[in-house]
């Protein structure tokens, strides 16, 4: 209750001021301090209004006919508060709208949908690091009504702007209602999953490649000339496909419903195509799931093949240990200063420990290198 008070004590001042509660951006997004992206008033599939306030096209639809579509951009409670009055807008949905960060999901509030798509975009990066970003997230909110549509959005990318164009380039298919739109919307976000799940792809080629031309390239994973010892460069990966999976996963079950449940604001014909885009979400999702175990298999080797370094690196340390044993025994037997000790007096004694010395260390190594230890 106190969220209603709040809409209705940010819009009532504004209207008895004689201002407009909206800040409408009147062409494309010059307008700084606007948060209305586009608003326009659509009939038999084509535009008849344009540059009007939303009240002004909520008007419009429910006199004429046809359905009014507002698009905003990161609105903040205030600018959108004059908009949920005049929509009629459920004021929980209009806070996760405002507030964003939201699960994608499908609620229904009375005679309103309100749809909420996770946009991602592939961050182009020279080389993959341990600090790269690799998947940039936004998000889309939908409000639809039997004569509206109210879209929201948050993030740096997803614009719609394209979207409507082409659109209203195809008035049969727009014909259908604010339902064509939020088909339009879904079928565009699920075409990034698709588009960015191939570049992802890329990098976990690139990652796995590394990985494991890395043990047969003569060095060792860990070290700094072997790109694919690196294990922060696939924890970073991970992360980011955890974040891709965050976007899709949670987004098939209101595709499911919006495919097979029958919905009054639903077009029916429009519904068959609802099932297309679960179909691809679908092989979207199976795609990333399958991410996140070849990174785990991928991680798991690079760990397996920084144990074999070490333990190739041991086996090298202990080899030489031992030659270097064989005159250290000697010199320490020969250092303890007897007077009777085999051949002291002999002329040709030193070298010949020397030549004996050096003729044990010689077969010890040959061993070590015949068995693969050196």
């Amino acid at each position: 209750m106190s969220m209603i008070r709040d809409l209705r004590a940010a819009v009532r001042p504004s209207r008895r001021r004689g201002v407009s509660p909206y800040r409408y951006e009147t062409s494309a997004p010059a307008c700084p301090n606007s948060a209305i992206v586009d608003c326009g008033v659509y009939r038999d599939g084509r535009r008849v209004r344009e540059h009007v306030t939303p009240a002004e096209a909520m008007a419009s639809a429910r006199a004429e006919g046809g359905f009014a579509w507002i698009g905003l951009h990161e609105p903040t409670e205030a600018e959108f508060a004059g908009i949920a009055q005049e929509f009629g807008l459920h004021p929980l949905a209009v806070e996760d709208a405002v507030h964003a960060h939201q699960r994608p999901k499908l609620e229904r509030y009375d005679d309103t949908l309100f749809t909420v798509f996770k946009t991602v975009h592939y961050v182009e990066h020279a080389e993959l690091t341990a600090t790269s970003e690799v998947v940039e997230t936004g998000e889309v909110m939908c409000f639809t009504g039997r004569d509206f549509i109210v879209t929201v959005r948050h993030g740096g990318q997803g614009s719609l702007r394209a979207l409507r164009h082409r659109l209203q380039d195809d008035p049969e298919l727009l014909a259908k209602g604010p339902s064509a739109v939020l088909h339009a919307i879904a079928d565009q976000v699920v075409d990034s999953y698709i588009a960015v799940a191939g570049a992802v792809q890329d990098d976990i080629d690139e990652v796995e490649i590394d990985v494991f031309s890395s043990g047969s390239n003569g060095k060792s994973p860990g070290t700094k000339g072997a790109k694919g010892g690196d294990a922060g460069r696939i924890y970073q990966l991970k992360r980011e496909v955890l974040e891709f999976k965050r976007a899709v996963s949670p987004l098939l079950r209101p595709m499911q419903l919006l495919s097979e449940r029958p919905m009054r604001l639903v077009d029916s014909d429009i519904q068959k195509y609802f099932r297309d885009v679960a179909d691809h979400l679908a092989r979207v999702n199976e795609q990333v799931l399958s991410f996140d175990d070849l990174l785990n298999s991928i991680l798991q080797a690079n760990l397996a093949q920084a144990t074999v370094a070490q333990n190739e690196d041991m086996r090298k340390i202990t080899a030489w240990a031992a030659i270097f044993a064989v005159p250290t025994m000697i010199a320490g037997v020969y250092g303890m200063n007897f007077d009777y000790m085999p051949e002291l007096r002999w002329k040709y004694g030193y070298p010949a420990v020397l030549l004996m010395t050096a003729a044990i260390c010689f077969g010890i190594h040959r061993g070590f290198k015949r068995n693969g230890w050196l």
